[in-house]
């Protein structure tokens, strides 16, 4: 990993924007090996993997059996998969820049539970995500978290990059803005003004995205003949603990320190 610092410029646009790219901050060498790992699990199918038709979201497969339903989504609980998954996601840079987006000291963990993940976006199958805060199904005593994206390819337009909408995790939202899936309801006047400043998040091969888990973000299909691998982890603060008896504490969260 290249040694990257967080500037005060950075921190504070993260803080407006409620994201910020690091370009480059993995070597060409680390996404390849990271990547030959995930390609090989997915090949072989080691589990746990989330397929696209359990997720139900437009453009999946709608059922077992149909066309495409072994099209997997992501390679769940990536932590525990390989030794270079864990040393990225536990890496003094990861640490460091967090704590500077945190703007605090404290302990930064690794949620076990949330992202956690390689994502595999992969051609003819693959879905499209809608508009979402990632804290619609997370629950912790704050909705104060990070996910860290890594591009271990390039990511854009024509194989399915993130968008996002900048400022987002600062709007006060009514739940009737929302459908039942909690997703942004796109006929409501304040969303279409809202989407209407989305911008497309490309990457290129070792590009780090952080975002705010209030930040609102989706993703387009891969239209391309190729897999697209992203590593995802998610973190929060030490003293930001996961609510006993939900999803969020099925897992402990791993310390950075």
């Amino acid at each position: 990993m290249n040694t990257v610092s967080v500037t005060d410029i950075e921190a504070a646009a993260f803080r407006r924007d409620g994201y910020l790219v690091k370009k480059g901050m993995a070597s060409a060498a680390t996404c390849e090996a990271l990547a030959a790992i995930a390609e090989r699990h997915l090949e072989e199918r080691i589990a746990p993997v989330e397929y696209e038709v359990d997720v139900h979201y437009p453009g999946a497969p709608l059922e077992q059996g149909a066309p495409g339903a072994d099209t997997s989504r992501r390679l769940l609980q990536a932590y525990a998969r390989d030794q270079a998954f864990r040393d990225w996601a536990t890496s003094a840079e990861i640490d460091q820049t967090l704590k500077r987006l945190f703007a605090d000291d404290d302990d930064v963990m690794l949620s076990q539970c949330h992202h956690n993940c390689v994502m595999t976006k992969s051609p003819g199958f693959s879905s499209v995500t809608l508009w979402h805060q990632d804290n619609r199904y997370w629950s912790f005593d704050a909705e104060n978290l990070i996910s860290v994206w890594l591009a271990m390819g390039d990511e854009n337009k024509a194989n399915g990059c993130l968008r996002v909408i900048p400022g987002s995790h600062l709007v006060p939202l009514d739940r009737g803005r929302l459908d039942a899936a909690l997703f942004l309801r796109p006929d409501i006047a304040e969303n279409k003004a809202l989407i209407s400043q989305a911008e497309v998040v490309e990457l290129e091969q070792g590009d780090v995205l952080f975002f705010h888990s209030k930040l609102f973000h989706a993703a387009g299909r891969n239209l391309t003949d190729s897999v697209k691998y992203s590593l995802v982890y998610t973190y929060h603060q030490a003293s930001n603990k996961p609510i006993e008896g939900t999803r969020s504490a099925r897992f402990p969260s791993i310390s950075l320190g």
